[in-house]
């Protein structure tokens, strides 16, 4: 009895030596149900384990966006990193058009520089934007029906051309490549 009494004295502990901390406890509680909840793909569902991307697609094709601008190159730029995209963030694998469940096709319909800050007092332009616009569809293969469709969809990313930095068009054209497709395969998971 009292080997008992003694053992309903000692305060709880983790590992020998450490003391049991409350606030340990509700940081890994918090952690456990963000990891074991998501959001639905249906709003009406409210949270689930499922993936907000179309299950009944295995395989997604991606031709070549077509340029409308004059900027060359660009076109491979944003195909590239849209399949990086799809790669990284979705359960689709990418294929050839022919074979694939969907298709994303679409065009650059617009490529611009756009100043965002310049030097005081002489004007030179200290930070630009590059804003991408591209019309785009999804399409599913095996029905031929249009499941997205976006006209004048946009990024803009930022590079620095004044010195220090001296950074290249290139820079901004990438970044908003990326972020563009980033975009894009945001659309296609609420897509369906």
């Amino acid at each position: 009895m009292t080997a008992m009494t003694a053992m309903t004295a000692t305060p709880t502990r983790t590992r020998p030596g450490r003391p049991f901390s409350a606030s340990l406890l509700a940081a890994s509680l918090a952690l456990a149900s963000s990891l074991s909840s998501a959001c639905a793909a249906n709003p009406r569902d409210g949270y689930a384990l499922a993936s907000p991307y179309d299950a009944s697609i295995t395989t997604v094709a991606v031709p070549v966006f077509d340029n409308t601008t004059m900027r060359t190159g660009i076109e491979a730029q944003l195909t590239d990193a849209l399949i990086k995209e799809l790669q990284r963030e979705t359960p689709w694998r990418v294929s050839q058009s022919e074979t694939a469940d969907a298709v994303i096709q679409g065009r650059i319909t617009n490529a611009r520089l756009i100043r965002l800050s310049q030097q005081t007092g002489v004007g030179l332009v200290q930070e630009q934007g590059v804003q991408l616009s591209v019309a785009f569809e999804f399409v599913d293969n095996r029905t031929g029906h249009t499941i997205l469709e976006r006209r004048g969809f946009s990024a803009i990313a930022s590079f620095v051309p004044a010195q220090p930095s001296g950074e290249r068009l290139s820079v901004g054209l990438r970044g908003s490549a990326e972020l563009l497709a980033s975009d894009i395969v945001s659309e296609l998971a609420n897509a369906w």
